[in-house]
């Protein structure tokens, strides 16, 4: 099996062409169009190797594919991957944390973009946090898009804002997604339930008075 591959560096202006050649999941030998000759991976692959450098069509043939095949496909495959541009999406989410107490940790998911380049940025109440941040490798998701997670190591605390913002060149300008740590379950309940105490209590003396008046009269 052989594989090639095609570096543009500048566009088309410096190609350079890489055939691997495979077996059972092993390159035994490979061309490099910069060296322009097969160099062997293997024992096998050194014989090989000569075996292919001294056949002078095979060489030609082989020397001519940076044109015919790597700058020729380049036309026409870079509106799809040079050009392309997909912004991202970005969402904040709030993940548990085995190894330290607190409420958990803040998750960024920044998804389906292209193409890789990307940076990452936590804020808490407008000032970065460069530190105490931990991302995955930006890794692709097999539908020619990129995805990345950002993690903030430190909990959240109550009344704070936190920010993410992400650069990409598919945006005119940063991307910022907030998050804030929603009021406290518990007391909400309890406020909730005075509030309903005192609201009946109230319903309870005006229909008491009510009635008192209505016995009276």
């Amino acid at each position: 099996m052989s594989t090639y591959e095609c570096h543009f560096i500048n566009g088309t202006e410096r190609v350079r062409l890489v055939v691997r050649n495979i077996y059972n999941r092993e390159q035994f030998a490979h061309y490099d169009s910069d060296v322009g000759v097969y160099v062997g991976d293997t024992l096998y692959g050194e014989i090989q190797a000569r075996y292919w450098n001294s056949d002078p069509e095979r060489m030609e043939r082989r020397r001519a594919e940076v044109d015919l095949v790597c700058r020729r496909n380049y036309k026409l495959f870079s509106p799809f991957s040079v050009e392309r541009r997909v912004p991202p999406s970005v969402s904040i989410s709030l993940v548990p944390s085995s190894s330290q107490p607190g409420p958990g940790r803040l998750l960024c998911s920044v998804m389906d973009f292209y193409p890789a380049p990307v940076q990452v940025r936590w804020f808490q109440d407008g000032q970065e946090l460069p530190e105490h941040v931990v991302a995955t490798d930006v890794v692709p998701t097999g539908d020619w898009s990129y995805q990345v997670l950002v993690l903030l190591e430190i909990p959240p605390r109550r009344g704070v804002t936190y920010s993410c913002q992400v650069e990409h060149v598919s945006l005119e300008h940063p991307l910022s997604r907030h998050w804030e740590m929603p009021p406290d379950t518990v007391c909400s309940k309890i406020l909730v339930g005075v509030g309903g105490f005192v609201l009946g209590l109230v319903f309870l003396v005006l229909g008491l008075g009510f009635y008192l008046r209505e016995k009276s009269s």
